[in-house]
């Protein structure tokens, strides 16, 4: 019973919903190493490491 309750998890936890590129795992709320960044098709944030994050040029204030 224990083998194959083991490998449920081990399924559930590799068909994860992956993002940005498979760079990203969505899921309910990102880890303390991890930003949000989008939404997924599921509507859960994309979680990307920071070192993945894309570098987006900053809008000025001033216009």
């Amino acid at each position: 019973v224990c083998g194959f309750q083991l490998s449920m998890i081990l399924t559930l936890m590799s068909s994860a919903e992956k993002c940005w590129n498979l760079h990203g795992t969505c899921r309910g709320k990102c880890g303390k190493n991890e930003k949000f960044f989008l939404f997924c098709k599921s509507g859960k944030p994309c979680c990307l490491k920071l070192n993945f994050q894309p570098n987006l040029p900053l809008k000025s204030l001033s216009a």
